[in-house]
Formats: C-alpha cells, sequence, structure tokens
C-alpha cells in the first residue's frame, strides 16, 4: 500500500535466510571402503572379449601368419614348402617347413586334396564353432536386450526416485531425513509469526496423541503464502528438521509431463512412499501449476492432465485411504488462482503468510549473515536494519555479500559503513556505468534534474530525507536521488502521496525552469507519477470530484505487485471523469514543483554545480547549500526542518 517516491526502488518481495550450521569436525575423516561389485555382465564380456580377440591375442606371442593368395599357395605346395594345412569352411591355415605359420582363402577346388597327398602334407579339418556361429551373437543379443530394458526401468537414464524411461510414472520427489535437512527455526530470521504457527505443526507430528486426547484432528495441509522468494521453502524443511521426520519434497510442474495419466500416477505414487515412511512431511513448491481452478471452455467441460492430476491430489489428502502421520505443505505466491476444492478444510486447514520482514526481522537477518564477516566499529546493524525498510531478506544477504566483496577488493581488513552504502547502492539501482560517457549539455540536464528531485524532497515535510544525489549512470538510469525512510510505513495520507507526486516530477519541474524545455529522461517519472494518481483516483478514493468509491479491479496476482485496472463495470463517462482527475492531481504536482524551485532558484542553481562538478553529493551537503541560499520551503509547517534533512 505504501508508495515510495525515491529514485531508488526497492523489490516487493522478501526471502527468509537461512544461516547455514557448521558441522562439527571431529577429525580427519576417512574414505568408506569401496566394494567391488560383481556381476555375470563381467564373465560374459570377458567370454566375448577372449574369443572374438583370439587370434589377435595369439598374434601378440608368435609370428604373424603370412597371407598368401590361393594360387600362391598352390605353388608353394609344389615347391614342397608345405608342412601342415588345416582346412576350414571358408579358409586354410598351416605352416611352412621352416615354422613360418600362413592363411588363405579355401576356393572349391576338388583337386586340392590329391595335390596334398602328392606332396606328403598334413591335412587337418576344422569343423565350425557354433558358440561363435551363432550362439554367442543370440546370447548377446538377448543379454544386450535384457541389459536395456533393466536400465530404462531401473533408472539408469533418468533422475529422481526410480528415474528412467519407463519409470516416468514415479515420483521424483527428493527424500531428507528430518536430521540431515541441517535447518532449524533458529536458523530462520524476520519470519515472524510464521514460525510460530510452524512450531505447532511440530509438535502434532512429535507427539499427535496429546492433540488427539480431547477428540481433535491433526491438520492435513499448511498452505504458505507469500511473495516470490519469501523463504517458504525453508520454512517447511526447517518444520521437517524441528519434528525429525522425512521430508518428501518437490515442484508442482514435475507431475504433469506429455503422457496422459503421469501426473495422476506421480501423485500416487508420492503419497505411497510418504506413507511408508509416516509420520513424514510431503511438500510441494508452486503448487499453483497443478491446483489451479477447474472450469470449462467454450461450454465444454475440459478434463486435461493438470485436472486429472489435481483430482488425484484431492482425492489422496481427502480420501477412503487414511493418511495418518502425513503432513503436506505447499507454498504459492498465487493463492488466488487456487482451486476452491483444495482451499477447504480437511485439505488445507491452515494458511501461513509469509510477509516482508519488518525492522526487528531485517535485524535479525543482518545479524545472521554477518556472524562470519568481520565488520568494522563504525557498523552499526540497527542503523542498516533501519535504512532498508521493504528489503527482503534475501536482498540484506546480497548488500552484506556485496559489501564484504567491495571491502576485499579495496584491500580492507574489516567491512565498513562506506561498504554497505555502495553495496546498497549496487543491489538497488546496479553497477556503476562510467563507460557510459555524457557530453557537457546531457550532464548538465541530467544534474539539473537531479537537483529538481532533491531539493523538493528536501524542502517537502512529509517525504523521506535525501540520503545521495548522483549523476553517475547506473544500471539503465543517468542519474539517481536516493531517499532514506527513517521508519517503517504502513499507512499514508492524501496530503503525503501529494507530495510524492510533487517529488516524482521535481526533475521535469527543473528542466523546464532551467532549460524552458523537457527531456526524455523523466519518462520513468512520469510513468510512476501517473500510476500513483490514478490509484489515488480508482483504489483510496482520494478525489473529491469521484468521491469515496473503489472503481479499479482487484488485482489478479496480489503477491506479484501487479496493478490492477479499471473495473469491467465502470461506465466510458466514468472512465473519462478518471483519466480526467489523474491528469489534474498530476499536472497540480507538477505546477507545485515549480513553484517550489522558481522560489529556491539559487539552491536549484548551486546544487546543479556541485552536481556537475562531483557527481555525488549527500544530504549534509545539501543542507548546507540551501542554507548559504536562505531558501525558504513553501508550507514547511511539520515533521522535518532543513537542518534535519
Amino acid at each position: 500500500m505504501r508508495y515510495r517516491t525515491d529514485r531508488i526502488r526497492t523489490k516487493q518481495y522478501v526471502t527468509i535466510v537461512e544461516d547455514k550450521p557448521q558441522v562439527a569436525n571431529d577429525g580427519p575423516k576417512q574414505s568408506p571402503k569401496r566394494r567391488i561389485k560383481f556381476s555375470y555382465w563381467h564373465v560374459l564380456m570377458l567370454m566375448l572379449a577372449l574369443t572374438v580377440l583370439r587370434p589377435l591375442v595369439g598374434s601378440f606371442f608368435g609370428a604373424s601368419p603370412v597371407d598368401l593368395t590361393y594360387s600362391e599357395f598352390r605353388t608353394a605346395v609344389r615347391s614342397s614348402r608345405v608342412q601342415d594345412a588345416v582346412i576350414s569352411a571358408d579358409r586354410i591355415d598351416g605352416t611352412f617347413r621352416d615354422g613360418q605359420s600362413f592363411r588363405t582363402v579355401r576356393v572349391d577346388d576338388p583337386s586340392l586334396l590329391p595335390l596334398l597327398e602328392e606332396y606328403t602334407v598334413n591335412v587337418r579339418g576344422r569343423v565350425a564353432n557354433p558358440l561363435l556361429g551363432w550362439i554367442l551373437p543370440l546370447v548377446v543379443m538377448v543379454s544386450l536386450s535384457f541389459w536395456m530394458m533393466r536400465r530404462m526401468r531401473g533408472g539408469g537414464m533418468g533422475g529422481g526416485i526410480g528415474g528412467g524411461i519407463f519409470s516416468f510414472s514415479k515420483s521424483k520427489a527428493r527424500i531428507t531425513e528430518g536430521e540431515q535437512s541441517g535447518v532449524t527455526f533458529e536458523d530462520i530470521g524476520g519470519a515472524g509469526e510464521a514460525v510460530t504457527d510452524l512450531q505447532e505443526i511440530t509438535e502434532f507430528l512429535k507427539n499427535p496423541e496429546h492433540f488427539q486426547r480431547l477428540g481433535g484432528k491433526m491438520p492435513k495441509g499448511v498452505l504458505l503464502v507469500g511473495p516470490p522468494g519469501t523463504g517458504k521453502t525453508l520454512l517447511a524443511k526447517a518444520t521437517a528438521g524441528e519434528a525429525g521426520v522425512p521430508f518428501f519434497s518437490l515442484s508442482g510442474a514435475e507431475f504433469v509431463e506429455m503422457f496422459v495419466g503421469v501426473g495422476a500416477s506421480r501423485v500416487r505414487d508420492l503419497f505411497q512412499q510418504a506413507k511408508k515412511k509416516a509420520p513424514a512431511i510431503i511438500f510441494i513448491d508452486e503448487i499453483d501449476a497443478i491446483g489451479g481452478r477447474r472450469g470449462s471452455a467454450a461450454g465444454f467441460s475440459t478434463n486435461d492432465e493438470r485436472e486429472q492430476t489435481l483430482n488425484q491430489l484431492l482425492a489422496e489428502m481427502d480420501g477412503f485411504q487414511p493418511t495418518t502421520g502425513l503432513m503436506m505443505i505447499a507454498a504459492t505466491n498465487r493463492p488466488e488462482v487456487l482451486d476452491a476444492a483444495l482451499m477447504r478444510p480437511g485439505r488445507f486447514d491452515r494458511r501461513v503468510v509469509v510477509g516482508l520482514p519488518d525492522l526487528t526481522g531485517r535485524l535479525e537477518i543482518l545479524r545472521i549473515h554477518t556472524r562470519s564477516i568481520t565488520l568494522a566499529p563504525d557498523v552499526e546493524l540497527e542503523n542498516l536494519a533501519r535504512i532498508t525498510p521493504g528489503f527482503s531478506g534475501a536482498d540484506v544477504a546480497n548488500v552484506i555479500n556485496e559489501a564484504a566483496l567491495l571491502a576485499s577488493r579495496d584491500g580492507k581488513d574489516a567491512v565498513a559503513a562506506s561498504d554497505f552504502d555502495s553495496a546498497i547502492e549496487r543491489v538497488v539501482a546496479g553497477s556503476e556505468r562510467r563507460t557510459r560517457a555524457m557530453n557537457e549539455h546531457e550532464k548538465h540536464v541530467v544534474a539539473a534534474h537531479e537537483a529538481g528531485h532533491a531539493l523538493a524532497a528536501a524542502l517537502l515535510p512529509n517525504v523521506d530525507p535525501v540520503h545521495k544525489v548522483s549523476i553517475i549512470p547506473r544500471g539503465n538510469a543517468l542519474g539517481y536521488t536516493w531517499q532514506r525512510p527513517v521508519e517503517d510505513r504502513y499507512l499514508m495520507g492524501k496530503e503525503e502521496l501529494q507530495e510524492r507526486l510533487v517529488v516524482l516530477l521535481g526533475g521535469r519541474a527543473a528542466e523546464k525552469l532551467v532549460f524552458s524545455e523537457v527531456s526524455t529522461g523523466a519518462a520513468d517519472d512520469l510513468a510512476r507519477a501517473t500510476d500513483l494518481a490514478r490509484r489515488m483516483v480508482t483504489e483510496y478514493g482520494m478525489s473529491e470530484e469521484i468521491g469515496p468509491v473503489r472503481l479499479a479491479a482487484d488485482a489478479q496476482t496480489p503477491y506479484l505487485g501487479a496493478s490492477g485496472h479499471l473495473d469491467a463495470s465502470v461506465s466510458a463517462s466514468t472512465a473519462a471523469r478518471v483519466d480526467n482527475e489523474t491528469v489534474r492531481l498530476v499536472n497540480d504536482a507538477l505546477d507545485k514543483a515549480l513553484s517550489i524551485l522558481t522560489a529556491n532558484r539559487v539552491s536549484l542553481d548551486a546544487l546543479t554545480r556541485r552536481l556537475c562538478d562531483k557527481e555525488t553529493v549527500n544530504g549534509a551537503e545539501i543542507t548546507k547549500i540551501l542554507k548559504r541560499s536562505a531558501g525558504t520551503a513553501p508550507g514547511r509547517s511539520r515533521k522535518r526542518t532543513v537542518a534535519d534533512s
């Protein structure tokens, strides 16, 4: 519900962070003895190799036989050089009287035997070996076929539990024993009430009799909802770690394949495996992939693969088969699209909301992630938690990591507060792009633009104070104004929103005042100002012309930050009035920004020159510029003075 006017926007999602416990090192690990597996495949392959390679092996231990043509062979016989001859179906092997072996092809020649007898050659016959003829090839073919079938059935060509081509109907869940998860609730910071709700689930799994003694039943399912990256998987794993039970985890997308009936089969297999290890926890991430609402299209009922999977899941969660000792935990950031049958009590009995961490939660996250970081004396974790409202746990962890990397790059012995400031800028605005060179005119325009934002924020009482303004390009922005909120805010009044509109349009007003024209640099400011003004009219009822009514459509994805448009029932005339009111609010804010900057033109020019010279100016320097210029702020009656900014 809060709309920030600083140029650096924070992502509206949260991640619960984890401090991974260190595994104690009790001494050098001894590598386990490898067991040598013996199989009949070894014997078969050895026999095949010896049979096929026997002639080649023999050639290594003796002289290689001489290849003769049949004519050369007959000539050698007539020369009385041949001593022995072995005749087989397709070749003749033999030795010369000097011991040299030879071989030649057999030709259907009736005069061969009389010729050999005439020259006293020892003749022997060789019967074809049936093993080499057809038995061995048949055995090899059958064995290879059996081996391929076994590989495809047994998981040699697939992933997950029972993977393989013919095991696609098996569940792909990853099993983690409770004590092996390595995560407990003590390793989670910023979870707040979500941990309290899940702690009761662990007590159900540890001691179900205690809760059933008065006739109560253990909840069957818990749905974790919240923005993307809120640590829902980590919370589910911590629940299994605390309860010490097996943890089956997989994604909703892993159920559905191209084959019909696979999803339902995998659901059945998943519950069968979990029942064998009960008590256990089944965790399905992104359950909206299979749990979306069932419906009809163009008047025809649909029964596609996803719906069959959902039907099987509903039957397993609340069917005739008992599931005592099983706990179903699912996570999604789109609870509004889930089927009503899946959300009813008896399936998902509880809904746990994992939200953004507050000041206390961010402080916990900072303490967890800085345990292994060497901090300088000027670093105050409380101050870091205070200046990062709206940051997710992942954002906070990323800031700490970036600060440590920056300090290491500069060769420091500890991470200082300045490193954290630079890290915050890098995380929320992007890395510096000093290679993007601007000419002097563009640099002057950007400096005036950012000076307009900064002065409007410094001279208005109900907006966040300015921490830093810079014209160093970061990300896609040529400059930025960084405002630091002094506290977490959950409600905002009409006057505060109007002043935020003024700050958003301060850059455009400064360009118009200094250069008598505007540039394309205010495109993002205009988009954000228009969106805020439209919300004031359609969602918050802050327009006297429209009145206290809600005209915006319900957000389809509230946790994904999607903004709603006008409701379909709004008439065309009312929509036109909404457009007129939106334009009026934006124009009023622009006029007020022009009025403030015109009254403080000396300060605007001084700050612009300062930015052109130094590129970066902090909040204290802005205060000094305002004092030297003796600028007055119209309507500055409460909350802050110029010196406080």
